[in-house]
Formats: structure tokens, C-alpha cells, sequence
């Protein structure tokens, strides 16, 4: 297969690392890819060498000024991957999120290319604007298959678009099939993985962590990860004078290796598609704490109290309450952490992959099939 994978770009996030891990096993079973991304931006993941890149975005020159010259710039970006589209014939355009999907529509679709397009967040936070989401509702109409993450997601849309979906998970990076830590061995740590933003709602959790420090004095909370909230954050902590338990040490490599050890990971996000993080922590056999979020992808992974905790989104009180009642019960908490790891069999990566790669070759067989 000839596939080409549209994309923002390739920075260090949850859908950037899935199109990574996608076009290595792709590129592994003799398939040729190309990526065609908006940008290159400052921080990415590596790029495995045998698939080509294509940026979509104009250039300086490119670009006009002015607000008429808005419509002019965006039929220049359309002629751009129109003329993108013609250099690679793919025999299928795989899209993520947002924009990118409405133009994949707007561009390969009108060129007879099978598109699917796949919807990573919650619908109504990814297609944030009315039109987008009048766009999405209708447009997808045209796709050849729409992928999801959770049942959730599937809501937002019509019943038309419903039946062309498809569930298809994360799939595991291959780094964190490392053997768990046992729970005796962990040390008196708290982690949290993720964009610093104010959909992660990290200040939840240091609000949670610092009302019972005290109790726990030897513990840390540690929130690894960059964004724009993330100095805002760092300033909070020390007006709390909490930052010799508090830390927030920024963007890390080696995740799984960083983070076995802890015996408790956070998710406090106001809304979430299957999050990577979650995931990755879970198979780590790491005792995980997860807002039950939207679009459900919290929900869907963890069964409350059994391999996981589940309390209701912005609640601060409750996420101190179940951290507190953890923390003085470490033998349930290693219970949690156990059936976590039960994870990593659902989310094996050559098992995931396959599906990604059969749902893919479907489309463009049907599409052989119709010309």
C-alpha cells in the first residue's frame, strides 16, 4: 500500500507518538508512507528514515497579509496538498484531527483518493468552533471510514457517520513493555505525565497533594511534561512553599524508565480520547487515579477500584480523598496496580497495530474495487 498520513505535525504528543508507531509497522510490512504534516515543529519524534515528509503550510513568501487575503491563503494551502496529492498518488489518506481531517475531505477526496479520517479528543473540544463541528457532522459523511478511540466519541456524531466508524485502540510504544517494578521495590512517588495545559488540570492534583502532605511527609509529586501553564504552575507551587514536594521538571525522554518506580500515576484531565499516558502508566502495573472524563476513554480503561480509581472531573476534594485513602492503604493500592498490568495484553502493540493496518488495506481494496 501506498498510504499518506496527514498530520499537524510530528511533536511529542499522544496522536504524534500513535502516527510514529504506525508508520514504522507499516513501513515493517513493505508499505510505502509519506507524511504530510502542517509544520515541522521544534521538538519531534524521530521519523523512521524510509518514509518522506511533505509540509502543507505556506511560507513566508507564500503567505499574504491583510484579512481579504485570508480566503487567498487558504486556496493557496488547498492547491498546495492538491499538488501533494498528485506527487504521491497514495491509494489512501489517513488523517488526525481537526482541521487536518476537514481538509483531507476538502483536498484527496475531491481527487478520488479514499480518506479516513480519525478523531483523537473529545469531539466538541477537538471541533471547537460551530462550523467545525457542522463540518464534522457532515462532512465525515464523505469519508470512507472514520476511526475513534471510545464509545463516547461516537455520540457526537449521526447516525450515518456511526455506522462507518470504527473503534481502534492506542497501541502500546514497544518501550514500555518493561518488567513491572515489584510494589515492595517502589519508592514514595506521585507522577503525572502530560502536556501542562488547562485541559490536563494539573493544579488539581498539587491542590489534592498538598492538602495532606503533611500526613505523608515523605512523598513527592512530580508532573513531568512542558506546556503554557507549565511556569504559571511552577510559581503556584512555590507560593504554596511546596516546591521541595512539588516539582515540575519538564519534558522527559525515557518515560516508562522514569516513572516505574512510582507508586501512584495521575490523570486529571477535563476531557480526554484514550489517553496515552493512562495507558503506558496502567501497563507499567502502576496504581493509576483518572478523572472520568469525556469522551469516556478513562472509563473504558479503568473498572473503579478493580484496576484503577475513577472520580468525577474538577472534583479537588474527591481526588484528595481517594490519594489520601491510598496513600494509608498501600496493600490495596498494589492490589489496583496488579490488575493494572492486565493492560499491556489488550494494547499489545503488534496485536493493535494489525487492526490499524487491516482497517486501512479494507478501504483501499474497496476503493480498487470502485474505480
Amino acid at each position: 500500500m501506498n498510504i499518506a498520513i496527514m498530520t499537524g505535525s510530528l511533536s511529542k504528543g499522544g496522536t504524534e507518538r500513535v502516527i510514529v508507531n504506525l508508520t514504522d509497522y507499516l513501513v515493517e510490512k513493505g508499505d510505502s508512507v509519506s507524511i504530510v504534516s502542517l509544520l515541522v515543529a521544534k521538538e519531534e519524534y524521530k521519523l523512521n528514515t524510509s518514509a518522506k515528509r511533505y509540509i502543507w503550510d505556506l511560507t513566508e513568501n507564500e503567505t499574504k497579509s491583510g484579512r481579504i487575503a485570508r480566503i487567498s491563503n487558504f486556496k493557496a494551502r488547498v492547491d498546495k496538498l492538491n499538488g501533494i496529492w498528485d506527487e504521491i498518488k497514495p491509494d489512501l489518506v489517513l488523517s488526525f484531527i481537526g482541521k487536518n481531517n476537514i481538509m483531507a475531505l476538502l483536498t484527496a477526496k475531491r481527487r478520488g483518493i479514499p480518506v479516513i479520517v480519525a478523531v483523537r479528543g473529545e469531539p466538541k473540544e477537538e471541533y471547537y468552533a460551530k462550523w467545525m463541528q457542522y463540518a464534522a457532522r457532515h462532512m465525515f459523511k464523505r469519508a470512507d471510514k472514520v476511526v475513534l478511540q471510545t464509545k463516547g466519541q461516537q455520540e457526537f456524531f449521526p447516525e450515518t457517520i456511526k455506522n462507518k466508524s470504527v473503534i481502534l485502540k492506542n497501541p502500546l510504544n514497544t518501550q514500555f513493555l518493561i518488567d513491572p517494578v515489584p510494589f515492595d521495590e517502589r519508592e514514595p512517588l506521585i507522577v503525572s505525565v502530560g502536556r501542562i495545559d488547562a485541559n490536563k488540570n494539573h493544579r488539581m492534583i498539587i491542590d489534592a497533594f498538598s492538602n495532606i502532605r503533611s500526613e505523608f511527609p515523605e512523598y513527592k509529586l512530580v508532573i513531568y511534561g512542558d506546556g503554557e501553564l507549565r511556569e504559571e504552575l511552577t510559581e503556584y507551587v512555590k507560593s504554596l512553599h511546596m516546591d521541595d514536594y512539588i516539582k515540575l521538571p519538564g519534558r522527559i525522554d525515557d518515560v516508562p524508565n522514569t516513572i516505574k518506580k512510582a507508586r501512584v500515576f495521575v490523570l486529571s484531565s477535563d476531557t480526554e480520547g484514550s489517553p496515552n499516558a493512562l495507558i503506558e502508566a496502567m501497563c507499567l502495573s502502576i496504581c493509576c487515579i483518572s478523572t472520568d472524563c469525556p469522551s469516556g476513554g478513562p472509563g473504558e480503561l479503568i473498572k473503579d477500584r478493580e484496576n484503577g480509581l475513577l472520580i468525577p472531573v474538577r472534583n479537588t476534594p474527591k481526588m484528595q480523598d481517594v490519594l489520601q485513602k491510598l496513600l494509608n492503604n498501600l496493600h490495596e493500592a498494589e492490589r489496583i496496580a496488579m490488575n493494572a498490568s492486565t493492560t499491556r495484553d489488550i494494547y499489545n502493540p503488534e496485536t493493535v497495530l494489525d487492526e490499524w493496518r487491516k482497517t486501512l488495506k479494507g478501504v483501499v481494496n474497496t476503493g480498487n474495487r470502485d474505480k
